[in-house]
């Protein structure tokens, strides 16, 4: 027997402005993924571990002037995406 539930959330407006932010982080940080492994693919280079990648796109970032603003969600989703 399989169980199916639905759920409705109404978030408040404070909450709607942090998933916005955490799901915006989360598109920047894997299209920085999916391009650091397209272009290691072009040139030829070996495939780009999870370990390196997350390196390059998340830690790396962060510490980037321009990419500073990662720093305020979570890195849970950062990593996961």
């Amino acid at each position: 027997m399989q169980l199916r539930y639905n759920f409705r959330v109404y978030p408040t407006p404070g909450q709607c402005e942090a998933l916005a932010r955490a799901f915006g982080c989360a598109r920047v940080v894997f299209n920085d993924g999916l391009h650091a492994r397209q272009t290691a693919r072009e040139a030829g280079l070996p495939y780009v571990s999870d370990a390196e990648l997350s390196k390059q796109v998340i830690t790396q970032a962060k510490q980037s002037p321009d990419r500073a603003w990662l720093g305020e969600v979570s890195a849970v989703v950062l990593q996961q995406a």
